[in-house]
């Protein structure tokens, strides 16, 4: 959109989903940027970006262009619904850790702050016990946290409706349990909204562990991840609970959309008109 300045732009994160089938990481970082953008969550995808397809030369030649446009891969993501870190086959969870542990060194090699990872998913007709499940995952933990922190990147889990911990209460509690303090929550709102968890109640319960905030919009009958203003996530109260939490790291727009340039700039400008610009640390 015309009226929206690049200073407005460069105040929000964009994850770049909604790219993955139609841009390599460079050709969406390159035109991104010339919008203004300058801060990136890097969804892994192949063909856009795949750890398993990029050598140590090409993931070099990846910084320096980072570097010379001034941009940064805060986080990688993943599509958590190919992998499943609490498979019921220890071939399931031995593939999913693997793709995982590929993608956390990735993040090193760029210099990123974190991973989002799914806690896993269970069966919707038979599920296994949430402590079956809760084991499973802790498993999974074990195995990620020291390549983490041999990487010098932290691992951070996101509420997913489709996870079998899909709410700030089971996901914190199970997160306690574990004991690691360096493990961090990104909490995306859509998804709260979505299975009607309270925002407040929520945002208080990850506030401990919260790294970032996945901001779009759904209503609760049909899950998407919109542009904010097509669905029923109340974002001005949103804005002022996350006002009140020491939270500063730009909000990620995760918008997941055929008209994506679009729908991520209607969004930018519907959430500075809600002073969402202020949520964010200069440093």
């Amino acid at each position: 959109m015309k009226g929206i300045s690049k200073a407005a732009r460069a105040q929000y994160a964009v994850n770049t989903y909604a790219y993955t089938m139609s841009h390599t990481a460079v050709d969406c970082f390159a035109a991104l940027a010339d919008r203004g953008y300058r801060e990136f969550e890097l969804m892994m995808y192949p063909g856009h970006a795949w750890p398993a397809d990029l050598d140590g030369a090409q993931r070099k030649r990846l910084v320096r262009f980072l570097e010379s446009r001034s941009l940064a891969v805060r986080t990688l993501n993943q599509p958590n619904l190919d992998i499943n870190l609490a498979a019921a086959t220890l071939e399931m969870r031995a593939y999913s850790l693997a793709i995982v542990r590929g993608i956390v060194e990735f993040a090193g090699d760029l210099g990123a702050e974190a991973v989002v990872i799914g806690p896993g998913k269970a069966n919707p007709l038979f599920p296994a016990p949430v402590e079956t499940l809760t084991g499973v995952f802790f498993s999974a933990l074990d195995a990620l946290l020291p390549i983490a922190r041999r990487a010098g990147v932290k691992l951070v889990v996101e509420n997913m409706p489709f996870c079998f911990l899909p709410d700030a209460v089971g996901l914190m509690g199970a997160l306690e349990r574990y004991g690691s303090d360096e493990i961090g929550v990104v909490y995306d709102i859509a998804n709260a909204e979505f299975i009607r968890e309270d925002l407040a109640d929520g945002l208080r319960r990850v506030a401990p562990r919260l790294h970032s905030v996945h901001v779009s919009d759904t209503d609760r009958s049909i899950y998407r991840h919109g542009p904010v203003g097509t669905g029923t996530v109340p974002f001005e109260h949103a804005r002022a609970l996350l006002g009140a939490l020491p939270h500063r790291r730009r909000p990620i727009l995760e918008i997941v959309s055929a008209h994506a340039d679009a729908d991520i700039d209607l969004s930018v400008e519907a959430l500075s008109r809600m002073g969402w610009d202020s949520l964010y640390d200069s440093a």
